[in-house]
C-alpha cells in the first residue's frame, strides 16, 4: 500500500497557500492605505450587536475626523466583531476594542491616529477612543456611563453618542472590575498576546459584541 504522505503533504501545502491569501486579503491583517483614508460620512451609525442585545452608535465626523475615519475603516472590515467588554466599571465605563486574534492586536494596537481636538463633553453616552496619552488612539472605545467632563481637559474626545439602547450597555457583566495594577480583572498586556483563550479561561463572564455593522450613512464630502 502507498504512503499517504505525499496526498498529506499535498493538503498541507493547499491549507498554508488558503491562509496566506486570506491574510492577504484580510483588511485587518494587511490594511488597505487607501481604504483607511477615505474620509468617513458626515454622519454613520453603528449597530453593535451584543451577547445583551443591541445597542446604536451615531459617529459624526465633525466631533472627531481623525477617530471618525478609524472607526469607519475597522467597522467595515469586521474588527469589532468578536471583541470583548473589559472594563466595565460602572458609574464611569464600558471599554471594549482589543482584538482577541494575537495577529491583529499584534498589528493595530501600535497602528496610532493623531489626536482631535476635544469638542464635545464625557457626558453619559457619549463615546470616546481610549488612550495611552497624547496622539496614541488605535482601536479600543469606551461609553461613559456617567457624565465624566473630567476626562476632557485630559484630552478624551468623544466621537460619537449611543442613540439606542442604553440599557445594554448598562447590563453589560461588571463582576470582575479594574485591570492590573489596581484590580484583578483582565489584563491588557495578556489580552494582547494571548487572544481569546486568555480570556475564555480566566473572565468568562464578560460580554463580547456579536457584530458591528453600519446601518445608516450620511453623506459624504467630496
Amino acid at each position: 500500500m502507498r504512503s499517504p504522505a505525499p496526498f498529506a503533504r499535498v493538503l498541507t501545502a493547499a491549507a498554508l497557500a488558503l491562509a496566506a491569501a486570506c491574510a492577504r486579503q484580510n483588511p485587518l491583517l494587511k490594511p488597505n492605505a487607501r481604504a483607511e483614508r477615505l474620509a468617513a460620512p458626515d454622519t454613520f451609525v453603528v449597530r453593535f450587536t451584543t451577547t445583551r442585545g443591541p445597542f446604536d452608535v451615531q459617529f459624526l465626523r465633525a466631533w472627531a475626523p481623525h477617530g471618525a475615519d478609524r472607526v469607519y475603516y475597522l467597522v467595515r472590515s469586521g474588527y469589532y466583531d468578536g471583541v470583548r467588554f473589559f472594563r466595565v466599571l460602572p458609574g464611569f465605563v464600558a471599554q471594549f476594542g482589543e482584538s482577541g486574534d494575537p495577529r491583529v492586536a499584534k498589528l493595530w494596537d501600535v497602528r496610532t491616529i493623531a489626536d482631535d481636538p476635544v469638542k464635545q463633553s464625557n457626558t453619559r453616552g457619549m463615546v470616546t477612543f481610549a488612550t495611552a496619552g497624547p496622539n496614541t488612539r488605535t482601536t479600543q472605545l469606551f461609553v461613559n456611563y456617567a457624565n465624566n467632563a473630567r476626562l476632557d481637559r485630559l484630552g478624551f474626545t468623544p466621537l460619537g453618542r449611543v442613540t439606542e439602547g442604553m440599557r445594554v450597555v448598562d447590563s453589560l457583566y461588571a463582576g470582575y472590575g479594574e485591570g492590573p495594577p489596581k484590580g484583578k480583572g483582565p489584563d491588557q498586556d495578556r489580552m494582547a498576546a494571548e487572544g481569546d483563550r486568555y480570556i475564555q479561561r480566566n473572565f468568562p463572564k464578560l460580554d463580547w459584541v456579536k457584530s458591528a455593522r453600519i446601518i445608516h450613512e450620511g453623506r459624504r464630502r467630496r
